[in-house]
């Protein structure tokens, strides 16, 4: 089947391509808005980033925010929780955390307090400045191992440009999520980093999946004579695969959101960073990644012409 057949089996072909400098204009927002966020806000960061304290408590009966707060305020060191987070079965743990380290007596009295108040010693544990600094930055690393992996793995299952543009996409998931989590000043922990983990290789295979279409309709082109042919290749690579793109899509956004609504403030942050990445994966993949390619491999083709006389010249 060559490209006028598929071409004629789709009802409607949406011009993507012709739409592409509003696309590109829309992200180029975006980024600008998150950069400034960034600059200016900053991130939420949790105690998995920076120095802090967390107490987990357990009790036998339910136990509320305000009470666990109550508790706090009543130990002898007098001390106020920035976040708690109740969990188990009917609520019966809290976990308290706190900015900054708690020194050895700070932590004596609260065990104290909450062993004669709950008959359990309370769990608690520490995270140094250095550590903190320590997980920011293996964090980035794996984020960078990552996206290297996944370039080597696509310039050799297709090409170079394939891979540069892929990872485009896939820097701009990871920017799109840190810039919503800016915005909203959601607490940003491990569990988020593992979310930004799961897009990538999310994204990375809704590339890919368009990315095949396309290598598949190249060779259904009888010669790409100008941008127009190249053009219409891709639109319809991409309205090929856009029925299943979104269809997939909204699947894991559904169980993202159950999730969200069920999972419990343990893993909020988490499932919030699935939902925004997914949608964010989504539009990479059918409005960027695609258009990257097009422009950047038309311009190699012409390179490729012009040299091509060139190199015959002299054999001539």
């Amino acid at each position: 089947m060559n490209l006028n057949n598929s071409r004629k089996i789709l009802k409607r072909v949406i011009p993507f391509v012709k739409f592409r400098n509003v696309f590109f204009l829309i992200t180029l927002a975006y980024i600008l808005a998150g950069g400034i966020l960034l600059s200016t806000i900053g991130l939420n960061l949790g105690i998995d980033f920076q120095s802090g304290s967390r107490v987990e408590v357990s009790a036998e009966e339910p136990l509320t925010e305000e009470q666990v707060r109550s508790d706090f305020e009543a130990v002898e060191a007098d001390l106020e929780p920035d976040d708690i987070t109740l969990g188990g079965e009917n609520n019966t743990i809290a976990s308290a955390r706190f900015i900054g380290e708690l020194s050895q007596e700070e932590i004596a009295a609260v065990q104290t307090y909450f062993e004669e108040e709950y008959g359990s010693i309370p769990n608690t544990s520490t995270v140094s400045p250095q550590v903190g600094q320590e997980l920011a930055q293996n964090a980035f690393i794996s984020v960078l191992i990552a996206s290297v992996g996944l370039i080597i793995y696509i310039t050799i299952r297709f090409q170079f440009l394939y891979g540069v543009a892929s990872i485009i996409a896939l820097l701009h998931d990871a920017f799109f999520i840190i810039g919503f989590f800016s915005l909203l000043q959601v607490e940003v922990n491990v569990p988020f980093i593992a979310a930004v983990l799961t897009i990538v290789g999310y994204s990375i295979n809704d590339t890919i999946v368009t990315f095949d279409r396309i290598r598949e309709n190249m060779p259904q082109t009888e010669e790409i004579e100008s941008f127009e042919d190249l053009a219409e290749v891709v639109d319809v690579s991409l309205n090929q695969t856009l029925t299943r793109s979104i269809n997939t899509v909204l699947t894991v956004v559904f169980a993202a959101a159950a999730l969200f609504i069920f999972g419990g403030e343990g893993i909020r942050s988490f499932s919030l960073a699935l939902l925004v990445g997914l949608v964010a994966g989504t539009y990479s993949s059918i409005f960027l990644a695609a258009q990257l390619w097009m422009i950047w491999n038309w311009k190699k083709i012409k390179r490729d012409r012009e040299k091509a006389p060139a190199e015959e010249e002299p054999e001539s």
